[in-house]
């Protein structure tokens, strides 16, 4: 298979797609402004064509911050593109859509891939997703897009994801999720007097949340949004950490952009050597494919953010190009699997 990237600082469409042919799956990233112009657009240019798209940024060596990109595979794959609605509610409700895509497509754990895009209520909808994709061991990578609107096959949804299911004809596929994080010395937290709804930590062993921040790390309080670049919490699951990023302070709480539960076991993570994770990432990837067509990636925001203010983001998408086509999404949450983490990047490779 291929890979394609386009793009355009400017905004036109037209400009971004110069150069694709007969492409069979489609993703496009534009800005709010354009969104749905460009949805009917791209529709028009490329009728029938599987597609998704949502609002953000994208990049391959560099960064399209408010124009359009767009990443379409082509020359061996088979993809079907769909959406669930009413995500806030009950996305079970239109399950039946990906059940009929997975008989269309006839994938497996070795060659297939789902990417998504989603407007919201990302863990609701990707423990919806995996009761399907389980079933054939079938991997996730996506992530959330901004204004709560994503799109598929020339529609606009709000309230909803929007997901391609994409086959390799000609390869395996693979999903790999990198942390830059690390445990910082033996804090460990339960969380109480949460709001799952609004993703609010009130309490930290029975402290004030915000207080409980400041105390260890030594930061005002408006810092600490900016703080949670290099410290955020995390979750431990299994044998690997859901990265927790703080949104704002609500009080003498943590407002985040992942839900926490009473009770949950929460720690305090530092920023590791995240160069060398990253060269870490690299090598796995090409001793697992010697041979491989192309990288999609979901950075999150505040990673992007973080690199960019230590004058990397040039030099991360630099190194990234060495393993080949490379080209992602810039969101705000990435998806890996039925696990919706924080400031992460998720990727999938293709043989």
């Amino acid at each position: 298979m291929k890979q394609f990237f386009g793009m355009s600082q400017r905004g036109e469409l037209r400009e971004a797609v110069h150069g694709l042919s007969r492409p069979q799956f489609i993703m496009l990233l534009s800005n709010k402004e354009q969104f749905e112009a460009h949805v009917r657009e791209l529709e028009g240019l490329f009728p029938g064509v599987p597609s998704i798209g949502c609002i953000g940024m994208s990049y391959d060596t560099r960064v399209v911050e408010n124009g359009v990109g767009v990443i379409a595979f082509s020359d061996g794959v088979r993809a079907a593109t769909n959406v669930l609605e009413q995500v806030s509610v009950m996305p079970v409700k239109y399950i039946s859509r990906l059940e009929e895509d997975m008989k269309t497509v006839g994938g497996s754990q070795n060659d297939t891939v789902c990417i998504d895009f989603c407007s919201g209520n990302d863990a609701c909808v990707l423990t919806t997703i995996n009761t399907v994709l389980k079933r054939k061991k079938i991997s996730l990578v996506g992530g959330t897009g901004d204004a709560g609107k994503v799109s598929a096959n020339g529609r606009v949804y709000e309230d909803a994801v929007a997901y391609g299911l994409i086959k390799n004809l000609n390869g395996k596929v693979k999903t790999y999720k990198e942390n830059i994080y690390r445990q910082m010395e033996d804090y460990q937290f339960i969380a109480s007097r949460t709001d799952r709804a609004n993703y609010v930590i009130g309490a930290l062993n029975d402290r004030p949340a915000k207080q409980v921040y400041q105390d260890i790390l030594k930061v005002s309080e408006n810092d600490i949004t900016t703080q949670t670049f290099k410290n955020p919490f995390g979750k431990i699951n299994g044998d690997d950490t859901c990265i927790i990023s703080i949104k704002e302070v609500k009080g003498d709480s943590l407002a985040c952009f992942r839900q926490v539960n009473d009770s949950d076991v929460l720690v305090l993570l530092e920023l590791g050597d995240y160069k060398e994770v990253v060269r870490q990432t690299i090598r796995e990837i090409q001793r697992d494919f010697p041979r491989l067509s192309a990288v999609f990636s979901v950075n999150c925001l505040f990673r992007y953010l973080l690199f960019t203010q230590n004058n990397y983001m040039q030099e991360y998408l630099s190194e990234m190009s060495a393993l080949g086509s490379h080209a992602g999404l810039v969101g705000y949450g990435e998806h890996y699997n039925n696990r919706f983490v924080n400031q992460s990047m998720t990727c999938v490779v293709f043989e």
